[in-house]
């Protein structure tokens, strides 16, 4: 079998035809979406123009070890605009069920991306989420290497628990700032939760969890070279950089995955 994506160029002003949703697959009971960098972008680009709302889930094989876990984050995952294949893994079980142009649509990458397309389709961007400064850092990084980009807003929580005073004042805050896109970096699950617990109380468009994207963009990690990312070595990139923080993610994570794939091969969506 071999499918198709679904979505095609979107010329702003035209008349909104009948979508159909992105095909899935099931990669251990998480519902991964058949689609790639272009397809995403365009995909936001229908959003923000028709006012829809939506949350994106940005997955590597972490997150969906953590899901599928979880009832709670597996029906997030599931019911999301999009679960996009951030890791290489997640684009070969899609391959095995079929869907022969699914693509890698990377955390980094995505978020680079759209800051360009942005800049030139007027879209306004939030930054919320890591470490006391890193948003602000980012904000300057990403209006210094793309003219015109317009950011709303940038925002470091503090770790602990808000109260739900806080909590109030941050989604007035986010409203008040008007964006179209809000970057949520706060790390997986975490980010997954506070979309979902989010999604109906904030008016932008899109609701998007990146993780790691915000220390990459702001030189706090570094990226494996491009060789490994593609052949889905990039993990091993990071465990080196950082082994006591990552060495249970991987060393225990990959197997698992393994097997459980071969217990439960990926299936399209029906």
């Amino acid at each position: 079998m071999t499918a198709e994506l679904t979505d095609q160029h979107f010329t702003p002003g035209s008349e909104r035809p009948t979508d159909r949703p992105h095909p899935r697959v099931d990669v251990l009971g998480i519902h991964v979406s058949v689609t790639d960098m272009d397809d995403t972008v365009e995909t936001f680009a229908r959003w923000i123009a028709w006012g829809e709302r939506h949350l994106v889930c940005v997955s590597d094989m972490n997150s969906v070890l953590h899901a599928r876990a979880d009832e709670h984050l597996t029906e997030v995952y599931n019911n999301s605009g999009l679960t996009v294949a951030d890791g290489m893994p997640l684009v070969w079980a899609g391959k095995r069920a079929g869907f022969d142009r699914m693509a890698r649509v990377c955390g980094p990458d995505l978020l680079e991306r759209v800051m360009a397309e942005a800049a030139e389709r007027g879209w306004s961007q939030y930054f919320y989420g890591g470490a006391d400064g890193v948003a602000d850092q980012l904000r300057e990084n990403f209006v210094g290497r793309h003219p015109g980009l317009q950011v709303a807003g940038a925002y470091s929580p503090p770790y602990r628990a808000l109260t739900e005073a806080e909590d109030a004042e941050i989604v007035d805050r986010l409203n008040e700032a008007k964006p179209d896109i809000i970057w949520v970096g706060l790390g997986a699950p975490k980010q997954e939760r506070w979309m979902a617990e989010h999604r109906d109380r904030l008016d932008a468009a899109i609701l998007i969890g990146v993780g790691a994207a915000f220390d990459f963009h702001t030189g706090r990690l570094d990226r494996a070279p491009g060789w490994m990312q593609r052949s889905g070595l990039e993990w091993s990139y990071r465990l080196y950089k950082e082994p006591r923080r990552l060495w249970r993610r991987y060393v225990l994570g990959i197997p698992r995955f393994g097997v459980g794939i071969l217990r439960r091969p990926p299936r399209p969506v029906s």
